[in-house]
């Protein structure tokens, strides 16, 4: 399968019972899973704290947390390109209603108002979580039916910021 990091780096992925490759090297982990959505790493002598802030199923997508650090995971599998080719891996798209916290913040700025048409990837607000701002995007194009923040509100983790209509 192909694993793309930030929208930047792209990785061949191997998974196999004991074995790990990327881009067709082996990668040897020691984990421990601490609870449902944390896991402690050691890679190469080096210590990594890893958490599952967000997945999306349906896009095959997710956020993780690697030692305070987020990276925005995009998995696309060997059915991908034949479903691109179909027409068939926009029907999902239109299904998104509510884009929701990935984690707990404060909005710092809303780029949308209600009404307004995006497209997929489009910058929607910029939350401050453990002083890092991170831009979430609009996950599907449509209609902001409407924006349920502010700029200077705390939002708790899941809560809906936005909705489509």
């Amino acid at each position: 399968m192909k694993v793309k990091v930030n929208d930047h780096y792209d990785f061949d992925i191997e998974l196999a019972p004991k074995e790990f490759k990327a881009n067709g090297q082996v990668i040897a982990l020691d984990p421990a899973k601490i609870s449902e959505n944390y896991v402690h790493v050691i890679y190469q002598n080096r210590s990594y704290n890893i958490e599952l802030v967000s997945a999306d199923r349906a896009e095959k997508s997710s956020v993780i947390k690697v030692n305070g650090a987020l990276y925005h995971i995009a998995i696309q599998d060997e059915y991908a390109p034949l479903l691109k080719q179909l027409g068939l891996d926009t029907a999902m798209a239109g299904k998104v209603q509510d884009v929701k916290a990935p984690m707990p913040g404060l909005v710092l700025n809303v780029m949308v108002e209600e009404g307004q048409e995006v497209n997929k990837g489009d910058n929607l607000l910029v939350l401050e979580a453990m002083k890092m701002e991170n831009i979430i995007k609009s996950p599907a194009g449509g209609t902001v039916k409407k924006v349920l923040t502010s700029k200077g509100v705390k939002v708790e983790k899941n809560e809906v910021l936005i909705r489509f209509s």
